[in-house]
This record gives structure tokens, sequence and C-alpha cells, in this order.
């Protein structure tokens, strides 16, 4: 049973080395714009996605690498097994014996986040300050960096820690049904954090302003009112202290529906006030007394010029309008209620079988447990025993969300926004140098956005109907 289990994390390992390895290859040989992208991409753009692409799947083989050995050597040497044990020295310490099984969970659930993030940390930093600072995302600085990790761990305990004691209690105290009030229970969190996490959660990691009045603004509430899309609040979010990728999104429930642009995604964006303070610079600077001429460094200017040009990213208005086209067709096309349906039903056939597999001691005994807590039954069984189906589910997920992102993309078209669509697609790939030439088996395992000729492709085909 342990070298099932063991078996498992080597294959997954083994098998995307296999699937990554055709697209390194084309990331490593192809050198120059095909014929089919010059019309897309400049061979500057495409020389610099090629390189990001390398970098990173270097930088996935390392870490996945280390990830796979981590978990082997916890397993040959008992390390859950040994964390359970000192989670009880703990709660012993202050007269909490083993019959305080949740209170050992969570000291156990704590101390496994500590080893988690403190492992997890150096491959962070080195992505952020090194491989996305070498391609010019990374905006953090080390002191940003060290109050968010702070920040994430905090509010992940506080998240996580409540809701793992409550599944434990329901499942001690719910019989031989107990798997239909834990799926209950976790489908009533799950909504819940999904209402509370714009207002309360994400403001704690960025700063969320409501989008300036001014013809965005304008377009963007009609295109709302067009198609019926209960908006309520229109938001900028300030991602550009983080990274310099690009995004735009909705959430929200039933009427109460907010958008959120990120402020990378507009082009020339100024945050309020900034403006201002720009102009009053300006006018200080007019103000000041004529002396000497200024001497301007012709080469200094220049270079300030093609940094500037380099630095110069997102989309126009029209692009904007058609970004937010696509994701409105998700909406449209209950796109997400179907995900969330399929999450559901998911959810309860895991919690379903976890009932009938959770008494068997053999698992327990095969990672080296003479106890069955209930918190490491749902380790063993969630995270090892359905590796496989997680494995299968995943591909058939990308495989649905790759027919969505099509859908959209058609729903937008119908629009009339299809040219200011593909503008904006290429515009984006180049902004967050996505390297356009991919391998059709990777591409169908690992990407849930089709790649971008292929929505290029979709979006001019003509329709029957024209």
């Amino acid at each position: 049973m342990l070298f099932a289990s063991l078996h498992t994390p080597q294959m997954n390992l083994i098998c995307e080395l296999h699937q990554n390895m055709p697209q390194r290859y084309l990331a490593r040989t192809v050198e120059t714009v095909p014929d089919t992208l010059k019309d897309v991409l400049d061979q500057e753009t495409f020389t610099k996605a090629r390189l990001y692409q390398l970098d990173k799947s270097t930088f996935g083989f390392w870490q996945g690498l280390y990830s796979q050995l981590e978990s082997t050597l916890i397993l040959v040497f008992g390390g859950f097994p040994f964390l359970w044990w000192y989670a009880g020295e703990i709660t012993g310490r202050f007269d909490y014996g083993p019959e305080y099984e949740i209170l050992q969970s969570l000291v156990f659930l704590f101390l496994t986040s500590i080893f988690s993030t403190v492992t997890s940390l150096p491959w962070t930093v080195y992505s952020t300050f090194v491989l996305e600072e070498k391609h010019g995302f990374n905006k953090q600085t080390p002191m940003f960096f060290a109050k968010d990790q702070i920040k994430k761990f905090i509010v992940m305990q506080c998240i996580s820690l409540p809701i793992v004691s409550g599944l434990i209690y329901i499942i001690q105290i719910g019989g031989d049904y107990f798997f239909i009030y834990a799926w209950i229970f976790t489908f009533v969190v799950s909504l819940l954090l999904i209402t509370i996490y714009a207002d309360y959660i994400a403001p704690l990691f960025d700063k969320f302003t409501p989008l300036p009045e001014g013809d965005l603004r304008t377009r963007i509430e009609a295109l709302a009112a067009s198609i019926d899309f209960p908006l309520t609040k229109l938001f900028v979010v300030e991602g550009s202290k983080r990274s310099a990728h690009s995004n735009a999104y909705f959430y929200g429930f039933f009427k109460n529906k907010r958008i959120v642009l990120f402020d990378t995604l507009i082009e020339d964006y100024k945050p309020p006030g900034e403006e201002k303070d720009k102009s009053s610079e300006d006018t200080e600077k007019s103000h000041e007394g004529s002396g000497e001429p200024e001497v301007v460094d012709e080469k200094k200017s220049e270079k300030e010029e093609t940094k500037e040009k380099h630095k110069k990213q997102g989309c126009t208005n029209d692009e904007i309008l058609a970004v937010l086209a696509h994701e409105l067709g998700h909406w449209k096309l209950s796109h997400n209620l179907k995900n969330l349906i399929i999450s559901q039903v998911n959810t309860f056939l895991c919690f379903m079988i976890f009932a009938f597999l959770i008494k068997e001691t053999i698992l327990y005994s095969a990672f080296g447990f003479n106890t069955r807590p209930i918190l490491i039954g749902m380790l063993i069984i969630f995270q090892f025993i359905f590796s496989p189906y997680h494995e299968v589910l995943s591909f058939c997920m990308t495989v649905l969300s790759r027919k969505f992102e099509f859908e959209a993309d058609a729903f937008a078209k119908k629009m009339k926004k299809a040219a200011e669509l593909k503008s904006s697609l290429i515009k984006l790939n180049k902004d967050n140098l996505g390297f356009p030439v991919v391998d059709w088996l990777y591409s169908a395992w690992s990407y849930s956005h089709p790649p971008l000729l292929e929505r290029i492709k979709a979006i001019d085909k003509k329709d029957k109907t024209e």
C-alpha cells in the first residue's frame, strides 16, 4: 500500500516530464517567428517569450523534482506519524489527551502549514525575485513580499482551522450518513467564502478603487446593461504593485455582480490623485526661475524613450470592452454555474467514497498509524488514494474550460467585437510574454485557455449564418 502511494506521485512526475519535453524542445529550437505568427508578434517579443518559457520550464522541473523528493522522504521516514505524535505531545502539556481529537488535529494542521510554508519559501522567493524579476514582471519589494507572505499565512489559518474543526466534528457525530452533512457544510462554507472574499479578504492584499467616471466606465455600464448583467460595482485593482501581468474578472451572487479590472490591463492608467500630483509638479517646474538653459543628454533620452516603449502595456478602451464581452459571455452562457455544479457533484461523490474507506485500518497502518484519526484519514484518502482520479478529472475540466473559452470568444464575436478581441488577445499575449508555439499534447493537458493562434483562428472562422 505504501508503495502504491509513492508510485502514484512518481508516475505523475514522469507523465508531466514526458509532456513538457516536446514543449521545451520547441522553445529551444524555434528561434525565429514562424510565418503564421509574423502578423502577430515581432521578433524581439517572440525571443523574450521564448526565453521566459524556457526559464519557467526549467524552474518547474526542479521545483517538481524537489516536491516529489520531499513527499517521498516524508512518507518513507514517517513524517506524518511523527507530526501527529508531536501535536499530541503539545496538547498533552496543557492536559488535553487523545480524546480531544479536534484540538490535536488543529495543532497537526498548524505544524504542517508551518513546514510547507518554510520549505516552499525559497522557491517562492526565487520565482518572484529571480525568474519574474529577470523578465520584467515582478514589482514587489522585499518588504512588500514579506508582509504579503505573513498575511497569507495568517488568513489561511483563520479560514482553514475553523473549517477543518467543523468538518471533523460533523464526521464524528454524523453517523453512517455523515458524508451528506459534510457535503452540505462544505457547500455552505464555499458560498460564504465567495461572498465575503471580495469585501473582506481580497482588500487585505490589494487596493481596490472604483473605476473613475469617464468614457470607459460609461461604455462598460452600457455593455453590461445590453445583456442584463446586474452590475453593481466596478473596480480597478492595483495589481501593478505585485506584478506586471494583466487580467480582468467578475464575481458576486445573483443581482450583486462586480467587475474588476487590473490597472495593468488599462492602457496609460493612472490612479486617482496621481494625475493631480503630476500636474502640480509640472506647474511648480514651470514657475521655477529661468537660469542656465537645461542641457539634455540625448543618449539618456533615447534610453528612457526605449524603456518607456517597452514598459507601455495594456489595452485601449475598445479592447477592454472586448475582453469584458468575453468575460460576460461566461456569465451569459452559465459557465460559472456549470463549473459550480460539477464541483459540488464531485465533492459529494468524494465524500461518499471517503465514508466507505475511512474505516479501513490497513490505510492507516500503511502510513505508520496505529489509530484512525479523521484528519489523517482525509489526508490519506483525498491526497493519495484519489490522486489518479484527480488527474483524470483535472484533464476533463481542462477540456471543458477550453470549450468554454471558445464559446465566450464566440459570444464576444456576436457582440460585434471580434476585431477588438483579437487585438486584445495579441496585446495580452505580448504583455504576459506568452510563447505562442505550442505542442498540441502539452497544450491539451496543461492549458485551460486555448493557445493564441487557436483562438484567433476560431474567431476568424466564418459562421454558417454569415
